[in-house]
This record gives structure tokens, C-alpha cells and sequence, in this order.
């Protein structure tokens, strides 16, 4: 069963022995922090990529004990390389973005460590207003998804809800309108890949659209508009028109609905940390619970329907 907030995730990572994390760019004090968190938490043991000299004396202030491996690099770009590379090496089973541009961070894990899976991300919201966690996607990848695209995002939300122990998730195709109107694109993909789920062509959760967000969020505001849906007002995967919706929406949720955000890039090698630049340190601490627990998977969970070991799936090998 999927909790109401993220805290039961980071206590089931507790009990989990420490990931190596390769850290991207991690001269940033609030990165840093991050990195004291994980340590304190013992949830990871990480590998600090960027301007050594300058990490080095930022630990010394930050009270970061012990002796945590470095890995110089002159710019950003040589630290997303060096990033992939712990990655291909063994060295480091999550990658995670510290103080670096996400397309500069995402250029050599596009190039390198890609599987046959479509990459995407996954927000996990915890809201004071809402009965249970919102699974946002996506908001940080795929600019612009077409529909075979938004197939496969939805599929990974659908996949990691099932991997954290949910089942049967209602997942709402979000548009500005709930009426399919072929001026606006997002309602008649909509509404195919609703249709895709009926027929089994997008697996394990109920999805319905198009649905605008009130529509999918409150029962009252569907019923007001002579909307029937099984997802509306029981919401747990949103999948957004494009990245820029996406990624409005979770910002408004964070900074005037007080949201508390984790994220992870699934489809990779490896779980991918990709955290905005501004996110405050426990935000970062939770992504990192939620990388941890996808990629051993959680014992006792249940899976897909495909019953792909989460391990598998958080790496990226190929489903069966």
C-alpha cells in the first residue's frame, strides 16, 4: 500500500545498506547539505564530482565527517562524463544532479547509459490538501511527448506506484478540457491513451482523460461539470501535456501549496536523482529514499503485472 506522505519511504530506505551516489557538481552548499544528510542517515555513501580544491574546504565547513571520495573535474561537462562514467564502471549504483544544468547533466547519461526504455521523470508530491501522494510525470524529461511517448511515461509511473507497493493506480491524462477537441491535441491523445488501457496496451492502473486538473483532483468539481469518471477525486498518477505543464504545475505545488517533492528519472542503468537546483536539502533526501527503494525493490511488495524484479526495472533491463 502507497503511505499519504513520503516519510515511510525514507524509513524503509534506513533499513537498507548505503547505495554508493555519484554526486554531479556537488560544490553548492545546499547540495552539500544534501550530502550530509545522506551520510548522517547512512542512506548513501557518496563520491563528490566537481572543482575538488573548492569541495574539499566546503566540507571542512559543512561537518561532514569521515572520508568521502573525490573526483575532480575542470567543468560541468567533464563532471556529467565523469558522473556516467562511476556509473559504467560499478562504482556507483544512483546519479545524482547537484549544482549543474540538467541538460549539460542528462547529455552523457543520454549518450551512455540508456536501455531500451523510454527515459522519464517521476514527481512524487505530499500535499496537506490531498488524501494521498500525486505521482506527477512528466516534468523534466520529454519536452514535448507524441503519443506513443506519453504511452511509455505513463507506463513507468504506472510501473514504480506498483514497485513502491501501490496497486491498481488511477492515473488521470491531464488537458485543459475534458472534452475531446481536436483543435486541442493533448484531449484526443488523451483520450486514445485512455483507450489504449481499455484494450491493454498500458497495463496495471485505470486511467481516464481527458480530465482537467480539478476534474481529476475533486469529485465535487467532476460532478459539477456532469463528468463520471472512476479517477476523479481518487488521482494518484497525473501524466501532464509537456514537460513546461509539468513542470508549472509542480512548482506550484511546492512554493503556494506547500507540496514536499522527491523525484527520480527512470529507465536508465541506474536511478537517477534529478533534483532542481533550488530544491532544499530534504527534497533531495527523499528522491534519494525513493532511488534506493527502486533499486533493490522494496521485499514483500508486490510488482507489475509483469512481475519484473523493481531491481530490474529501476536499471532498465529489458521487461518481460
Amino acid at each position: 500500500m502507497i503511505p499519504c506522505n513520503l516519510e515511510p519511504f525514507l524509513e524503509q530506505a534506513r533499513k537498507r545498506p548505503p547505495l554508493t551516489v555519484a554526486v554531479v557538481d556537488a560544490a553548492d552548499d545546499s547540495v552539500l547539505e544534501s550530502v550530509r544528510l545522506l551520510v548522517e542517515e547512512r542512506l548513501m555513501a557518496p563520491i563528490l564530482i566537481g572543482d575538488e580544491k573548492k569541495i574539499r574546504a566546503m566540507l571542512a565547513t559543512k561537518g561532514i565527517r569521515g572520508k568521502i571520495p573525490l573526483v575532480n573535474a575542470a567543468s560541468e561537462e567533464e563532471g556529467a562524463r565523469e558522473g556516467a562514467r562511476l556509473v559504467e564502471e560499478g562504482k556507483a549504483q544512483i546519479l545524482m544532479k547537484g549544482h549543474i544544468h540538467s541538460d549539460v547533466f542528462l547529455h552523457p547519461i543520454l549518450e551512455r547509459l540508456r536501455t531500451g526504455h523510454r527515459l522519464s521523470h517521476v514527481f512524487v508530491a505530499e500535499l496537506k490538501n490531498y488524501k494521498k501522494l500525486l505521482f506527477i510525470t512528466d516534468a523534466a524529461i520529454n519536452i514535448a511527448p507524441d503519443l506513443a511517448t506519453k504511452a511509455a511515461i505513463l507506463q513507468n509511473a504506472i510501473d514504480m506506484f506498483l514497485f513502491l507497493g501501490g496497486t491498481a493506480p488511477h492515473a488521470a491524462i491531464l488537458s485543459a478540457v475534458e472534452l475531446v477537441t481536436p483543435a486541442i491535441v493533448s484531449t484526443v491523445e488523451a483520450a486514445a491513451l485512455s483507450k489504449m488501457a481499455d484494450r491493454g496496451q498500458i497495463r496495471g492502473a485505470t486511467v481516464d482523460g481527458p480530465l482537467a486538473f480539478d476534474n481529476a483532483i475533486s469529485l465535487e468539481a467532476a460532478r459539477s461539470k456532469g463528468i463520471r469518471s472512476p479517477v476523479s477525486g481518487e488521482a494518484d498518477i497525473l501524466l501532464v501535456p509537456d514537460m513546461v505543464s509539468g513542470n508549472i504545475l509542480a512548482k506550484d505545488l511546492e512554493y503556494l501549496a506547500g507540496a514536499t517533492l522527491a523525484g527520480v528519472v527512470l529507465g536508465a542503468r541506474v536511478p537517477i536523482i534529478l533534483t532542481s537546483r533550488s530544491d532544499p536539502p530534504r527534497s533531495r533526501l527523499l528522491s534519494a529514499a525513493l532511488a534506493s527503494l527502486l533499486w533493490a525493490g522494496e521485499p514483500g511488495k508486490k510488482t507489475s503485472p509483469r512481475r519484473t524484479p523493481a531491481r530490474a526495472f529501476a536499471r532498465g533491463t529489458k521487461r518481460t
